[in-house]
């Protein structure tokens, strides 16, 4: 398997990690080298009105709020959303590094996949994309405690550390493979039974 492939698979696993996690409270996270820094959001809301022709969806929050939209035509299966459905959409993030002594700088580089539910199915999508470059460290400062990277194209950034413990072995001319991977999924779901 080629690297961008590989890339590809890992970012449809992202996908698919995010539509688990939808389905089911917890989805298997793949355990990654170095650390890794993940958060999510979930919002839920109730389908109150759909207008098959000219497309315009009404969705309700929990809160109670109304929204209305009008559906493009990506969305192929609106003709299965019934009101009393219930939309959630889930949004998750992860970065993941990894400090390397020595090494070389690599450029960023994106991959993007993504999927939707076959024809006749409930409205489904998700899409994830994932993106990683290797920066090198150019200054540590233990008392603040702060890190300063460069990056391929001479870019400079400077980040506060929440765990100054992690600095314990790292160096000036280490590098630092970055990871971050987002994911969005979203699915409807039939009403549910009374």
């Amino acid at each position: 398997m080629t690297t961008s492939r590989a890339s590809m698979t890992a970012a449809c696993l992202a996908a698919a990690l995010c539509f688990a996690a939808l389905a089911r409270a917890e989805a298997p996270v793949p355990a990654s080298k170095g650390e890794t820094v993940i958060a999510s959001a979930t919002v839920t809301a109730t389908v109150v009105k759909v207008d098959q022709e000219t497309r315009e969806v009404t969705l309700r929050s929990e809160d109670g709020e109304e929204v209305s939209f009008v559906a493009s035509e990506d969305v192929k299966n609106l003709a299965q959303m019934k009101p009393g459905d219930v939309v959630t959409a889930t949004y998750a993030e992860a970065l993941a590094y990894e400090v390397m002594k020595g090494g070389e700088m690599v450029a960023p580089a994106s991959v993007v996949g993504g999927a939707a539910a076959e024809p006749g199915e409930r409205p489904a999508a998700g899409i994830a994309r994932q993106t990683t470059a290797t920066v090198m460290i150019t200054e540590i400062d233990r008392k603040a405690p702060s890190v300063t990277f460069k990056g391929p194209q001479g870019n400079v950034r400077t980040i506060k550390v929440m765990h100054p413990e992690k600095l314990e072995g790292v160096s000036v001319g280490d590098t630092v493979q970055l990871t971050f991977t987002e994911a969005f999924g979203i699915k409807v779901e039939p009403a549910p039974q009374k």
